[in-house]
């Protein structure tokens, strides 16, 4: 990997988690680790332009039908692909045609792009964790497989046990908090040869007094009606939250800091 890199150009794959959900901005907009990781990277590159494709709730085969192909006729230095999760904690959910897709989606991406990067998905510590772990890991190693077919970088955040810890992620519990982006972000910034701004990103949140158990019942519930309910019901009828929804950034633009 080159070091310190002058990539011009940032596209990026994927569902929620590549959105930025829950990295809530005042606006009601989401930032997120590609938003922050885009900031850096037009920083050091004069004229950096950036697309973000991404859609909460797609499953690896609408990734592959709605993103893929826009990203690769983009021609960008890089392309980030984060998906297939989404498929794994589906109650029925074929691993085979997981893999097979996902290998047409590294098919098509690597060879138009100078770096494409993969992830091995971070995973909030809890029974949905333990539940799922079997599909989660054969995900990974579906991803591992193929970047080293394709010559593409795995950023491996299911490895580090500062994302596992459920401070980091949000009340959902399905999406991370702002320092969980920002995590991510440096993690990726590294993954791509760029030096470390922050070389603990991976290191455990200094502990806190656990919450009591009257706060976590009364967080349980909250959660199991805010989220839980509402999460069963799409699974149920078929209907996804990102149903409808645009790309985030649909387009391959000179990057601005919404901040400024």
């Amino acid at each position: 990997m080159q070091t310190n890199p002058a990539y011009t150009s940032l596209v990026a794959v994927g569902d929620s988690f590549t959105e930025g959900m829950s990295d809530l901005l005042p606006d009601g907009s989401y930032r997120g680790w590609a938003d922050l990781l885009a900031a850096r990277m037009a920083a050091r590159t004069p004229g950096f332009r950036y697309a973000n494709l991404a859609v909460r709730g797609k499953l690896i085969g609408q990734i592959v039908d709605e993103q893929v192909d826009v990203a690769a006729a983009m021609g960008a230095d890089v392309i980030t692909l984060v998906g297939g999760l989404n498929d794994t904690l589906r109650p029925k959910c074929d691993m085979a045609r997981v893999r097979d897709l996902l290998t047409q989606a590294v098919e098509r991406l690597a060879p138009s792009c100078k770096q494409l990067v993969l992830m091995r998905s971070p995973g909030r510590q809890g029974p949905v964790l333990e539940r799922f772990r079997p599909r989660m890991e054969a995900l990974f190693a579906i991803v591992d497989d193929l970047s080293e077919r394709h010559g593409a970088v795995v950023v491996d955040l299911y490895g580090a046990k500062s994302l596992a810890d459920p401070r980091l992620w949000d009340v959902d519990r399905l999406h991370l908090t702002a320092e969980g982006h920002r995590r991510v972000a440096e993690a990726v910034w590294q993954s791509l040869g760029h030096e470390p701004e922050d070389p603990d990103w991976h290191a455990p949140v200094p502990p806190t007094p656990p919450p009591g158990w009257t706060a976590r019942r009364t967080a349980d519930v909250r959660f199991a009606r805010q989220h839980l309910l509402p999460w069963i019901g799409r699974r149920l009828t078929g209907r996804s939250s990102g149903d409808g929804l645009p790309p985030k950034r649909p387009d391959l633009l000179p990057y601005e800091d919404p901040a400024r």
